[in-house]
């Protein structure tokens, strides 16, 4: 394990990739490579200039020994980048869409776009480790989840699968965001002027990460109600979700469904009964925190989970897809280098 793998990161400028470069730079096995694929001044450096820099071609991963490609760049990019990166005999894990979906049409009708590659869906590991950690071991393309979906999949898959849920009434997420979720593009509704002292929903019933939890919770999308909200901050994503049980059950009951699955995660922190989640809680970690309130009588509950977008939602979570690939600790680079340690229970 004392041998260095080079890394390489495209579309590093961004927020995504810049928070690649932090984590791989704490990372005791890999050593990163920005990785050039378009004109890029010296202020757009992350982290100052000390990291190498190749040109993005399948040669020059080649030539330069690349173990593995990140791909932090737009779904178009992605779908483009992708084949030439796994011709060249490289790994590779994309933190756009592209890859994240099963069927073209579900293309046309959430992006608005044909898909470049369709015969790549197929072969791609949906990488939620949590769940699909053998997969991910095996498959040399990772679709890294989206933020939202991360969050509210670990919250609600366990309680689907172990069938306790009453799915007639529906489950309702209510979930906001940071501002860097959007990106590191300009635009008028990410404008400083445009986000302080305000609170606003966006994408509502047509939100593009709807999909993909469907496809992890196995829900129907008439089950779903999925509203995403635009925070005035940089980071975090909180998601408040109200289900409803099937019969009565107590808190420890529903605990118990969750330890079943997450009791040896090292990125799953469940809290107390009585606890909940914020956002302070996780910000600059690789968890998610999971809190819930239950009311037996009325089988309501009210569940609340965290996760910092730009980590867990993003290049945290790919980083633990890369270490799954590349046969390293699955917490390398995710328990130092600035991040805090998760442990199963707070």
């Amino acid at each position: 394990m004392s041998r260095t793998a080079r890394i390489g990161i495209a579309g590093f400028t961004g927020y995504s990739g810049a928070e690649l470069v932090r984590i791989l730079k704490g990372h005791p096995f890999v050593e990163p490579v920005l990785l050039e694929h378009r004109a890029v001044s010296d202020g757009e450096l992350p982290l100052g200039e000390d990291a190498a820099r190749i040109p993005f071609e399948p040669q020059a991963l080649r030539d330069e020994g690349i173990r593995a490609v990140f791909l932090a760049t737009s779904l178009d990019v992605s779908m483009n980048a992708a084949p030439w990166v796994l011709e060249a005999g490289v790994g590779c894990i994309d933190l756009s869409a592209a890859f994240r979906l099963r069927a073209v049409s579900d293309y046309r009708r959430w992006y608005g776009v044909e898909h470049a590659c369709p015969e790549l869906l197929a072969d791609a590991a949906y990488g939620l480790p949590e769940f699909f950690r053998e997969v991910v071991k095996i498959s040399s393309l990772v679709a890294n989840p989206g933020c939202y979906p991360t969050a509210v999949n670990l919250a609600v898959r366990p309680l689907i699968i172990e069938a306790v849920l009453d799915r007639a009434p529906g489950i309702v997420c209510d979930a906001k965001s940071g501002v860097s979720g959007a990106g590191r593009k300009p635009s008028l509704k990410t404008h400083y002027c445009e986000v302080t002292g305000n609170f606003s929903a966006y994408s509502v019933l047509d939100h593009r990460h709807v999909p993909e939890i469907l496809y992890t919770t196995d829900l129907d999308e008439h089950e779903l109600f999925f509203t995403a909200q635009l925070l005035p901050l940089h980071r975090g994503i909180l998601e408040t979700i109200y289900v409803r049980t099937a019969e009565q059950l107590e808190w420890a009951d529903l605990r118990a469904a969750y330890e079943k699955y997450y009791r040896d995660e090292p990125f799953v922190r469940l809290y107390p009964e009585g606890r909940m989640p914020d956002l302070r809680g996780i910000q600059g970690t690789n968890s998610c925190d999971i809190g819930f309130r239950v009311d037996p009588e009325t089988r309501r509950v009210v569940i609340v989970a965290a996760i910092d977008n730009l980590v867990k939602g993003a290049a945290g979570q790919a980083v633990q897809n890369m270490n799954l690939q590349l046969g390293f600790p699955e917490t390398a680079g995710l328990l130092n280098g600035g991040l805090t340690g998760a442990v199963s229970s707070v």
